[in-house]
């Protein structure tokens, strides 16, 4: 009876030790907003940002990802290298959740069942879904003021790189996604037509959409069955 147990033991562990088909861990980082109110700097992280990812690594070289992240967007002309921005004196401060599902794609093979040292750049694109407090510029104050929830939809583009340099279990990830949004109001610069409950006027830039940068890392920790990549 106990060469059994002790032989199952034996069997699970070597199994589990094998079995790295799925990832899930937390994501930490900053955030930053590419648009017409604060830095004129694309990749800028000045607040923190923070979630969780999970990943199915389906094949070698691709795994179909989901995270949900919660970061606190922060915007001050007073920030900018912009002579005109940091005259005007505009700001914000509020929180975006976004949840985004979409394909991992790895330059290198991703074989972690292996158990040898792992390391690859990686692309991760799909689609995000976001929600955030909206501002737009009270005309009485000329000051960026909150008047409503919004929600919508964005693409991202993210590089990153991982390896698993830690531990057979352990996935190290640092990468820098920016999102293209399909709003221009992100930094409270173009309210639109919706009921404010003040006057407004729209500044800056109309004719581009605004972005959002989530710069971070990731520690993931690996398990499941041991991967078939037959059909891939």
């Amino acid at each position: 009876m106990r060469l059994k147990v002790l032989f199952l033991f034996v069997f699970l562990s070597f199994a589990f030790a094998k079995a790295q088909t799925y990832e899930v861990g937390p994501w930490i980082g900053g955030s930053n907003i590419i648009g017409d109110v604060g830095s004129t700097q694309f990749i800028a992280p000045n607040d923190l940002t923070f979630g969780g990812i999970f990943k199915w690594n389906r094949s070698s070289r691709h795994s179909f990802r989901a995270s949900l992240l919660v970061g606190n967007m922060i915007g001050d002309d007073n920030d900018s290298d912009d002579r005109s921005r940091d005259l005007r004196g505009y700001n914000y401060d509020y929180r975006l959740i976004e949840a985004s599902v979409g394909i991992e794609y790895t330059f290198w093979d991703w074989r972690l069942h292996t158990g040898e040292p792992q390391l690859t750049p990686y692309l991760y694109t799909g689609i995000t879904g976001f929600q955030y407090e909206e501002f737009g510029l009270n005309t009485a104050t000329n000051q960026l003021e909150e008047f409503d929830t919004f929600r919508g939809l964005a693409v991202p583009m993210v590089l990153g790189v991982k390896s698993n340099v830690l531990g057979q279990h352990l996935v190290l990830a640092a990468e820098v996604g920016i999102r293209y949004t399909f709003t221009d109001n992100l930094d409270g610069s173009f309210p639109g037509d919706g009921d404010t409950g003040f006057a407004t006027r729209n500044f800056g830039n109309i004719s581009n959409n605004d972005w959002y940068v989530f710069s971070g890392i990731s520690l993931t920790y690996t398990f499941g069955r041991k991967p078939c990549y037959c059909d891939f």
